[in-house]
């Protein structure tokens, strides 16, 4: 067994999780090393790497930590992860039996508030992903896997740590536009409606964007003497700067560094951050029509230097206006695609 055993380093790069996130789940849920050779650390076991496997699935999943650390628990060890995990039992409301004691094979899932209703459910319920502030209010996040309604159920729980596990597997997992597109786009505009609708859940919407900015902000970004060619900005008097982030953040797996300067950035500033850095491609972010004045763009490209790409982002735009060489954009997959091209070196053809 002791050759068997593993440092939480190795156990890291196997999951591809942080060794920060195996200190949680041993510190919140139990689920840590367990072979100990006295005056030495405590080294992780075969079973110990399977429990921890079947714990970033389900959180991979949308599953709360929390539940999906108490199914790793009771989960049979030696298993097969190449097949499906069995389903979990649901409690119903309207089954007078009581619910499946600590001691039964596997957990249920869900508290009893949180059960399903009419006695269906498929291997992973959509009611376990709905997600509920404690007051019966849901967080609808359309057609939606179950990785966005576990995403919108931590974050309407406030609950950071859980929603930080389910960002850091989801962005492993997909990467950052798979992530941004399928999973946070989905609830952030969950969120938007939500407030639309009861002028309420701002710190909601602040928890996870904390949260966003945070797991962004811990993608690996390309090492090398270059300076960036991507110059990141928000409009002027615009304060929303979640989806450069995750631009920047795919642009840096995909191998391209950038600069991100932040909300607000006024357009003189822009053009002298242009003049002093000689970027290649620029990308100007705005969320709100009054932060989309088309005439900014003038200023901007005043100076000496003119960018190869100059790219209107965000619903901000109205495209109709934008002065005439400005690119729109109009998704995280087609920045990506437009931003590299634009800064990737192409030779030049020879003469015949």
């Amino acid at each position: 067994m002791a050759d068997e055993a593993l440092t939480a380093g190795a156990v890291a790069r196997r999951l591809g999780v942080a060794v920060t996130t195996l200190r949680t789940w041993h510190q919140r849920y139990g689920l840590g090393p367990s072979h100990h050779v006295p005056g030495q650390h405590r080294r992780y076991t075969a079973e110990d790497l399977a429990r921890l496997q079947v714990m970033r699935r389900l959180t991979g999943q949308g599953v709360a930590p929390a539940e999906a650390a108490a199914w790793a628990q009771r989960i049979p060890i030696p298993i097969d992860l190449a097949k499906p995990l069995p389903a979990a039992p649901v409690v119903l409301v309207q089954d007078p039996e009581p619910p499946l004691a600590p001691s039964e094979d596997l957990p249920s899932l869900v508290d009893q508030d949180d059960a399903v209703l009419d006695g269906t459910y498929d291997t992973w319920p959509e009611r376990l992903f709905t997600a509920r502030d404690g007051g019966g209010h849901n967080l609808r996040t359309g057609r939606a896997g179950p990785a966005a309604r576990g995403l919108a159920r931590a974050a309407m729980r406030l609950d950071a740590p859980a929603l930080r596990d389910i960002l850091e597997m989801i962005v492993t997992d997909r990467g950052v536009v798979a992530a941004w597109e399928d999973v946070i786009m989905p609830v952030l505009i969950g969120i938007g409606e939500r407030y639309a609708a009861t002028k309420r859940f701002i710190e909601v919407e602040h928890l996870i964007s904390r949260g966003i900015t945070e797991v962004l902000g811990t993608v690996s970004r390309p090492t090398g003497l270059e300076s960036p060619r991507v110059l990141l900005a928000a409009a002027d008097e615009e304060q929303h700067t979640l989806p450069l982030e995750a631009l920047a953040a795919a642009l840096a797996q995909a191998g391209v560094p950038s600069r991100l300067l932040g909300a607000r950035m006024p357009p003189e500033a822009l053009r002298d951050a242009i003049t002093r850095t000689g970027p290649t491609a620029v990308v100007l972010w705005s969320q709100l029509p009054s932060t989309g004045d088309p005439d900014q763009w003038a200023i901007v490209l005043s100076g000496p230097h003119r960018p190869l790409l100059a790219a209107a982002a965000g619903p901000g735009w109205s495209m109709d206006d934008l002065p005439e060489g400005i690119t729109p954009l109009g998704s995280l997959t087609e920045a990506v695609r437009l931003v590299a091209l634009a800064v990737t070196p192409h030779p030049r053809r020879s003469e015949p």
